[in-house]
Formats: structure tokens, C-alpha cells, sequence
């Protein structure tokens, strides 16, 4: 799953000597409180407990934390923080949901284990390029010990996953969620093209050419298209006919913003479907024009970074334990990066994947293929780099990024890229449903007043 609070892997921001905490719905807890509060009272607040959720406690410090927390995320989000009253409300809310999330996690059996949380602490280090020695420090200057840290990290964790459980299998998109919602694009922007892609071929048609030099041009441009509808590629010949100067790269424009084309190639193109053509004479000669993509307002990207990536996987089991797993690819690790084997070998003769026999070739993938986890430790790599042995919820893996590159879409692919972009919308909304019922669901005894 990928929708937006799924991430499991928290951001954590490193600026001058505090290490600060961030992550997509994610939190970590703060240190002690050091805003100003107004009022001896505040001053004098000790800890004590404000709510029961079902049997478990929750503490005016808990609430305090969480205040300092919310109010730093809306400061960096240039959002008015509301009155101390109001804001530890909203926290107290949401201490609650949290809680009764995690209560419900636990009570159907989701587990974060151990290795797979020293898996996640280890990330945190490397994706803040420190190690995890100095991430604590850090910490610790906050007041952060290190078990508040992991039993957050944990929490976290839980809450991600029981959320993709419960919440992913709810949602679908149809074919006509998505034309709906590129028709709606459309009408909203009033069909404005943000971007096209168009290839040309440009014939020589000098200013001032008699009317038989223009007929025969014109003949020329005709049997250009005719040879691409008959299917012959347009770059191909470009690279043979046209006379302009990026004939050898095909003629190919690239995808750019609509006020990036000469008025008059836009305006021949804008009501084409992609892959048909057109003629337009400019000063330069007469152009053949396909259009090759095209975006409008609104719409999803056209283009999306892909990474080629391969893994060996094996997955725990009585006769080889998860730490065993991890020691296991972690000599792999050496075994490759010393020249003492090879990456493909070492998948085909151990990976418990589908891609061993491909040496764990996984092809290309755009962003959203895998699990949260397993993108994160791939989004940290340089091609040619090989992560530390990674835990997911389908086993332990190595990973190597082999190559990343800047893909135009296809059509079909722009409508997955719309399909994941609705995906993330509804679940976004199921989450809400889920969480109030879970809300409703749960005993929550509110005793004193957050102060």
C-alpha cells in the first residue's frame, strides 16, 4: 500500500545541532515542552491523567508533547496555531484515535518483532546520514531517551500496518472513476494543455517559392504521413527527411510547457488526439507535426522516475530464523562488494522469489510497486549501491538499485498513474470512516482537563 499515512519510515530533519522530527502522519515524541505557556497554572502542571482509552492511560505530559508537536507541524505549514485551550483538545482527539488504532492492532494479531524494528531504526540513521550512536545523542539533547524513541517507532509501525490491512482492501477504481475524473480535469481547466510533446519534419519551402514549389512540398508533407499510417516510424524518418537541425535525434521536441512551442505549432496540434499529424508553414519551411503527448491542467504527470532494481529474499522459517536471514545476506553484502561473487549468482542459487531464476531482476518499476519499506531503502540508493538487509512484511532482502532513469509515459500509463492518484484519495477517505468507527467503538473515560 501506498496511500499517504502508510509510510512507516519517519524523516527526520537535522538542522544545526537539534535533530527535529517529520514524517507523513507520523510521529515521534517530542521533547519536553519549552513554549511559552501564559499563567502560574500552566507553570505549575504536573502529570496526571486525563483520559482512559478503553485501559490504557493517557497523561496530561502525553497531551502537552503532543500540543509541542502539532504546533511546530503547523508553524512549519505557515498555518495559525489555534489558543492553548483549543490545541490541547485537538491533541487529547487525537492521543485517543491513536490509541484505540493501536489497541485494535494488537488485539488481531499485527506484531512489529524486533529485528524488524531495529530494521526501521537503522533507517532513520542512515536516511539522516548519521549513525545510530549519534542519532540518539541528538535525540537524547531533546529529551528523547531511546526507548521513547523505538516504543514510538513501534507504535508507528503498528498503526501502518493495520491500516493497510484494513483499509486497502475497501478501495477500488474503476475504468469510469478515472475517465470522470480526466473529463472534470478537463472541464475545470477549460481544456487548457499544460504540456505537450510534438515530433516534426521539417521540408525546405523557401519564402517567396512559386506555387508549383509549394504543391510539391505540400505532395511531399502527404506522403509523409501517408508512410506513418501505413507504419513506418516518424522519428526514423525525420532523422532521413527533415532539414531542421534536431533531425538526428528525431525530430523529438520533449515533453514541455505549452508556452515553451511557437504559437503556431500549439495551435495546430492542441485539438489532435496523440499520434496524429499536421502541416503548418512557418519562415523556416513546411513542418509535419505529430503530436506525441499531452497533458492538460490538472491532469497527472507525463513523465515518472524509474528505477531498475534486484533483490534476493528469504523468508524466515523454522530452520532459518529471521536474525539467521538477516546475517545470511549480510555476508552476501560482503561476498558481492569484495568481488567474491556476483549478485545474480547468489539470487538464482538462494532468493525464495519469483526473480531468482532472473539473478532477482525485479525490470523496471515506477514509484508505487512496492511496499513502503522496500521503496524507501530503494529511493536511498546511487545505482550500482546495495542496501543493508532490509525486513518487510514478505521476508528479508537485499537489495541492489541497478539503474534509474526519466520515463515519458504511455497513455495506458498515465491512466495508472491517475488510477494510483485516486487510490490515494479514497483511502485517505476510508481512513476517516475506519477511524471514527474505531473511535465510536472504544470507552473513553475523559477525568481532569489538559492544562
Amino acid at each position: 500500500m501506498t496511500f499517504g499515512f502508510s509510510r512507516i519510515f519517519l524523516t527526520m530533519l537535522i538542522s544545526c545541532s537539534v535533530l527535529s522530527v517529520q514524517a507523513q502522519g507520523l510521529r515521534l515524541p517530542g521533547a519536553p515542552v519549552t513554549a511559552k505557556v501564559e499563567g502560574a497554572s500552566a507553570q505549575r502542571a504536573s502529570d496526571y491523567i486525563v483520559a482512559i482509552v478503553n485501559t490504557e492511560p493517557v497523561t496530561n505530559q502525553q497531551v502537552r508533547q503532543e500540543m509541542q508537536r502539532m504546533g511546530q507541524q503547523l508553524t512549519q505549514q505557515q498555518v495559525p496555531v489555534p489558543s492553548a485551550g483549543v490545541l490541547a483538545q485537538q491533541a487529547l482527539e487525537r492521543l485517543i484515535i491513536e490509541r484505540s488504532q493501536i489497541q485494535f492492532a494488537l488485539e488481531t494479531g499485527v506484531k512489529i518483532d524486533d529485528f524488524a524494528l531495529d530494521d526501521a531504526e537503522k533507517t532513520v540513521a542512515r536516511q539522516n546520514q548519521v549513525d545510530l550512536d549519534e542519532m540518539h545523542r541528538r535525540l537524547s539533547a531533546e529529551g528523547i531517551s531511546r526507548s521513547q524513541f523505538r516504543k514510538s517507532l513501534r507504535d508507528q509501525m503498528l498503526l501502518s500496518r493495520v491500516r493497510d490491512r484494513e483499509i486497502g482492501q475497501r478501495v477500488k477504481v474503476s475504468e469510469l472513476d478515472i475517465d470522470q475524473y480526466l473529463l472534470e480535469q478537463q472541464r475545470n481547466a477549460g481544456g487548457a494543455l499544460a504540456e505537450v510533446n510534438i515530433a516534426h519534419i521539417l521540408l525546405e519551402l523557401p519564402d517567396g517559392a512559386s506555387a508549383a514549389q509549394v504543391v510539391a512540398t505540400r505532395t511531399q508533407a502527404d506522403q509523409v504521413m501517408a508512410r506513418v499510417r501505413a507504419g513506418e516510424d516518424f522519428s526514423a524518418l525525420a532523422r532521413t527527411l527533415s532539414k531542421a537541425p534536431d533531425a538526428a535525434e528525431g525530430g523529438l521536441f520533449g515533453m514541455r510547457a505549452i508556452d515553451r512551442y511557437p504559437q503556431l505549432f500549439t495551435d495546430a496540434v492542441r485539438t489532435l488526439a496523440p499520434g496524429a499529424m499536421a502541416t503548418v508553414r512557418s519562415g523556416a519551411g513546411l513542418h509535419v507535426l505529430q503530436l506525441v503527448a499531452k497533458r492538460y491542467v490538472g491532469a497527472p504527470a507525463t513523465s515518472v522516475v524509474q528505477n531498475r532494481v534486484s533483490h534476493i529474499l528469504l523468508r524466515p522459517a523454522a530452520s532459518l530464523n529471521e536474525q539467521a536471514a538477516v546475517a545470511r545476506l549480510e555476508d552476501f553484502r560482503r561476498q558481492i562488494q569484495g568481488g567474491q561473487a556476483t549478485f545474480e549468482s547468489l539470487a538464482k542459487e538462494y532468493s525464495q522469489d519469483g526473480s531468482a531464476e532472473q539473478g532477482g531482476d525485479l525490470g523496471w518499476s515506477a514509484p508505487g510497486r512496492f511496499v513502503p519499506e522496500f521503496e524507501a531503502a530503494v529511493d536511498g540508493l546511487k545505482p550500482g549501491e546495495i542496501a543493508p538487509p532490509l525486513v518487510s512484511r514478505f521476508g528479508v532482502h537485499l537489495i541492489r538499485l541497478v539503474d534509474r532513469k526519466l520515463t515519458e509515459l504511455s497513455p495506458r500509463e498515465q491512466r495508472e498513474a491517475t488510477r494510483a492518484m485516486l487510490r490515494e484519495k479514497k483511502l485517505d477517505e476510508a481512513y476517516i470512516g475506519w477511524s471514527s468507527e474505531l473511535r465510536a467503538r472504544a470507552y473513553v473515560d475523559l477525568r481532569n482537563p489538559p492544562s
